[in-house]
This record gives structure tokens, C-alpha cells and sequence, in this order.
């Protein structure tokens, strides 16, 4: 076992060299979105009166519940375990994926681990390298969070830093194995993100059908054990054992199937598909390439539309005559109105200015996957499967294109039917939320076509579309909450939409010069594809 581990130093000093830039920007966002949670919920809710009705009404509410969890105490120090935790602990998994896929199964497909195995390195190094990489970024995450939250109570501070780092380590140990079964890393990418996926599903569906965290379903998920920590309300520190004995389970299974494949192989081979017919043009190639991703995404966002249009009215309940939380929503999503003799109308207003929240949501994680949809043509470049391709008679511009193609069209289809989750979710016609995810378009086309322009213009730097559309997200999701300034939320491009449904007039500037400015830097980045050398 000892020879089969030679080189794990090297190759961790490797990895961490590799992600300098990536582990910190990461570890520091979603720490400054857990420590920042105090201050802003101390705002909306200043005296222990108020906080104690508030997560009486946060645990009355089964939509609340299912979006965040159960609220088991009525400090500050709760309030934000209760708000953030289980986000942090996503954010750390996501982290996490990324780093084990990175430096096992995408190594491997580049070739770059066929060399490295030239030396000595051990045939489970690699993997172990992988492994305490991302340990280390989740211990840093602890860390931070531990620390910056120790004034709410250092037990409880301890045991959320340690469930939202238990959290990435165990998705850490799952991408492992999904590295083992698959050929392509965007695949391993894939099973990890759809396990994330259907943990928090689970969570939410148990939390909303019963009080407490006490549902089989949420104890299903990893997500549940992070909320039944119960940090800062009397902690259960035995559940960190559950994620003790998963994580030992399933890196045991990583490493057996580790030893068990040759490089580069893996248990579920690729299926080779037809030469010819449906894969006559480059744009039919890039849809074969990318339907799974595409029909994942849309099924997935389907979903998500008619969960959240179903919280609707209960998220509007739950905000009642508090102005802070009032206040909150309509810089997220539009105008909430105002209470007293209006109420059934300020009612109204905020059901819409909340259905206007999630649409801006789903328009900003569809950014991500605009990006991952993009950034497809640099893992094929990257791969040297797009030589053979450019080598005959298929051009740059056609074989760049079919992918972007792929990737502005699916932008389209799935905020469509995240449109329309919404509007059956809330029971009404589905007409103006469609409408209203629609126009998140041009932004999201714009984060693509910077993705665009990177990748053809400096290749090497294209992985800075991540940070532009993470960036996005936290301005969007943590910018009103923190309070931030106007000028601060408007370096986002979402900032500049029209808020729907429930704007008073539709303003149609914004979207055509987003739609402009997509289609100037998608035109620009394709220039400089034509006129650049392919990446060795």
C-alpha cells in the first residue's frame, strides 16, 4: 500500500498550487455568507420577542421549512444556522466536487496523470492527492466559519463550521467514486451534482411534511444531518458521526475501485454513437455531446419552478408587517407595497415580488450552467478531440458555434420551464412567469458570451467566467440581505432587469443592450478563435 501512495506530497503541492486561486475564493465566500448572517437577521429582527415569533412562524410555515430547514432556537446564533447552514454546506460540497473531479478523472482525460504516472507515483496517489486537497479546503472552511461566528457561542460556532466542512468531505468521497465509474469528467461532474440535487430534494420534502427535522427523509440526507446538528440550540454532536461513518464508507469504495481499473478506463465506458446521419454537422455533434446536461438542467429546473411557486403565497404570509424583511424582497425581486388599508394588495405585491425573487434566481444559476455549456468547447480543445474535427473540412466558426448554440438555446429552454414550474406551482397562469424568467435572459446570455470571449481570446484564463457568474450569484442571493449599496448589486448584469411579474411598465432598454453587448463580445470571442493557435 505504501508504493501505491508514492508521490502524494508532490502531487497534493500540485493541486494546491493549481487551485491558489480557486480554494481561497471559494472558502471566502461562503464563509462571509454564514458570518455575515447575524448582523443582517440581528436588522430585521432586533429584541428576543421578535426573533422568537419569527421562528415560530419560520416553523409554522411548511414552505419556509422546506427552503431552509426547521428553526430550532431564537438567537442570532440559530437564526443563522437556520438561514445559512445548510446553503454553506451545498457551497462546500459544490467546492468539493470540483476539486476531487479536477485532480483525478479530468487529469486523466487530459493525459496529464499518464505522465505524472511515468514517474513515480503510485497508483492511488492521485486520488489520495484529490482527497486532502479538498480536506483542506473544508478544513479552512471550518475554520473561518468557527471563527467567525464564536461571538454567537463557540459550541455552536464549532459544530456548524464542522457540519458545513463534513458536508464537503462527503460529497468530496462521493465525486471520488463517481470519478472511478465514468470515462469524462464532466459525467463524474454530473452524478455528484445529481446526488447534491437529490439531497436537498429529499431534505425539503421531508422538512415540509413534518416539524423538527424528525422526517425519514431528511434524515435520508446528508443536507438533514447538517440542520439536525442543531448548532447553537443545545448541539447534537453524535450526528457528526454519521458523517464520519459515510465518509469512511464511501472513500473505502473509492479506493477500491481505484485499484480494481486501469488509467484512463473506468466501470461505465462511453457508448460510441453513429458516425454518420444525426452527427452529419458540427451543431448536431455539440447537442449529442451536451442533451444529458441539457435535459438534466431542464428537468431539474422544471422541478425547482414548481416547488417555489408553490412557497409563494406562504413566503408572503411569513414576511407580514415586518419592514426589514419587506425591505429585503423588494430589492431582490420589485415592489412589495405597502400594509394597512392595502394589505390584501400589499399581499398581492409581494407574492409577485417573490415570484420575481425566484426568477432572478433561476435566471443566475442558469449563468452557471451557460458557462459550464461554453466552457465545453475548452475541455474539448483541452482533450484533443476538437483536432480531429478542425483537421477536415469543419471550421472553427461551425465547430464554436454549434457548441454556443447548444448553450444560448438551453439557457432559453430552461428558464422557460422554470417559467412555467413557477406559474403552475403557484396555480395561476403561467403566461407572466414565464415571461418573467424569460427576461433573464440577455443577462444570462452576456455571462456566456464573456465566457465566449475568454475562451477564444485567452484560453488559459477561461475558468474566470466561474468567478464572473459566482460573482453574480453572491451580489444577487447576499447583496440586498448584507444591505449592500445600489452601485455595489449593479456590477451585476441582473441588477439592470426589468423585475417581473408586477412592474409597473415594461422597460425594454435594459434587455436589448444586454442583448447587444451578448451578442458584440460572443462575435469578439469567435474573432479571436479564428485568428489564434489551438491549445497544446
Amino acid at each position: 500500500m505504501k508504493n501505491q501512495l508514492a508521490g502524494t506530497g508532490a502531487l497534493l503541492r500540485l493541486a494546491l498550487r493549481g487551485d491558489r486561486v480557486m480554494m481561497p475564493v471559494w472558502t471566502l465566500v461562503t464563509t462571509v455568507m454564514v458570518v455575515s448572517m447575524p448582523g443582517s437577521l440581528g436588522s430585521v429582527y432586533a429584541t428576543a420577542a421578535e426573533r422568537a415569533r419569527a421562528a415560530a412562524s419560520m416553523n409554522a410555515n411548511s414552505s419556509m421549512r422546506a427552503l431552509y430547514g426547521p428553526v430550532f432556537g431564537d438567537s442570532l446564533g440559530a437564526l443563522t444556522a437556520w438561514r445559512g447552514g445548510v446553503y454553506a454546506a451545498v457551497l462546500a460540497a459544490a467546492m468539493s466536487l470540483i476539486i476531487v473531479v479536477r485532480h483525478t478523472r479530468e487529469e486523466e482525460e487530459t493525459g496529464r496523470q499518464e505522465l505524472l504516472s511515468a514517474a513515480m507515483v503510485g497508483r492511488r496517489a492521485p486520488l489520495t492527492a484529490a482527497l486532502l486537497t479538498a480536506l483542506v479546503a473544508n478544513a479552512c472552511v471550518a475554520l473561518l466559519v468557527a471563527g467567525g461566528l464564536a461571538g454567537q457561542g463557540a459550541p455552536g460556532a464549532v459544530a456548524l463550521g464542522l457540519a458545513v466542512a463534513a458536508t464537503g468531505t462527503f460529497f468530496a468521497c462521493t465525486a471520488a467514486i463517481a470519478a472511478q465509474l465514468t470515462e469524462s469528467a464532466r459525467a463524474a461532474k454530473g452524478i455528484t451534482a445529481a446526488v447534491l440535487g437529490a439531497a436537498f430534494v429529499l431534505k425539503a420534502a421531508g422538512d415540509a411534511g413534518t416539524e423538527g427535522g424528525r422526517s425519514a427523509l431528511t434524515w435520508a440526507s446528508p443536507l438533514g444531518w447538517v440542520e439536525n446538528v442543531r448548532a447553537f440550540a443545545a448541539e447534537r454532536w453524535w450526528v457528526l458521526l454519521l458523517f464520519a461513518a459515510a465518509v469512511t464508507v464511501q472513500a473505502g469504495a473509492a479506493y477500491a475501485l481505484a485499484g480494481r481499473r486501469d488509467l484512463g478506463m473506468s466501470f461505465l465506458p462511453s457508448r460510441p454513437g453513429p458516425a454518420e446521419g444525426r452527427l452529419g454537422t458540427a451543431g448536431a455533434l455539440a447537442w449529442r455531446l451536451q442533451r444529458g446536461s441539457v435535459l438534466g438542467w431542464s428537468a431539474g429546473f422544471l422541478v425547482a419552478g414548481v416547488v417555489f411557486g408553490g412557497m409563494a403565497d406562504g413566503a408572503a404570509d411569513l414576511v407580514g408587517d415586518n419592514d426589514r424583511t419587506r425591505e429585503i424582497i423588494e430589492r431582490m425581486g420589485g415592489q412589495g407595497g405597502a400594509g394597512g388599508a392595502g394589505a390584501q394588495v400589499a399581499q398581492g405585491a409581494l407574492t409577485d415580488a417573490f415570484l420575481a425573487t425566484m426568477a432572478g434566481m433561476f435566471g443566475m444559476v442558469a449563468a452557471l450552467y451557460a458557462v459550464s455549456s461554453v466552457l465545453r468547447l475548452s475541455a474539448e480543445e483541452s482533450g484533443r478531440r476538437a483536432e480531429p474535427l478542425l483537421a477536415n473540412a469543419v471550421g472553427r466558426l461551425r465547430w464554436a458555434g454549434g457548441h454556443l448554440a447548444v448553450a444560448f438555446g438551453g439557457s432559453a429552454l430552461i428558464l422557460l420551464l422554470a417559467g412555467l414550474g413557477l406559474g403552475l406551482g403557484h396555480g395561476r397562469e403561467p403566461g407572466a412567469a414565464i415571461g418573467a424568467a424569460l427576461a433573464q435572459l440577455p443577462a444570462v446570455w452576456l455571462i456566456g458570451a464573456l465566457a465566449a470571449l475568454l475562451y477564444g481570446a485567452v484560453p488559459q484564463y477561461a475558468a474566470a467566467a466561474w468567478a464572473v457568474a459566482g460573482g453574480a450569484l453572491a451580489l444577487g442571493w447576499v447583496g440586498p440581505a448584507l444591505n449592500l449599496p445600489q452601485a455595489a448589486l449593479n456590477l451585476s448584469p441582473f441588477a439592470h432587469l426589468p423585475r417581473l411579474p408586477g412592474a409597473q411598465a415594461l422597460d425594454p432598454a435594459p434587455l436589448l443592450v444586454l442583448t447587444v453587448l451578448a451578442a458584440a463580445l460572443t462575435a469578439a470571442g469567435l474573432g479571436a478563435l479564428r485568428r489564434r493557435d489551438t491549445v497544446a
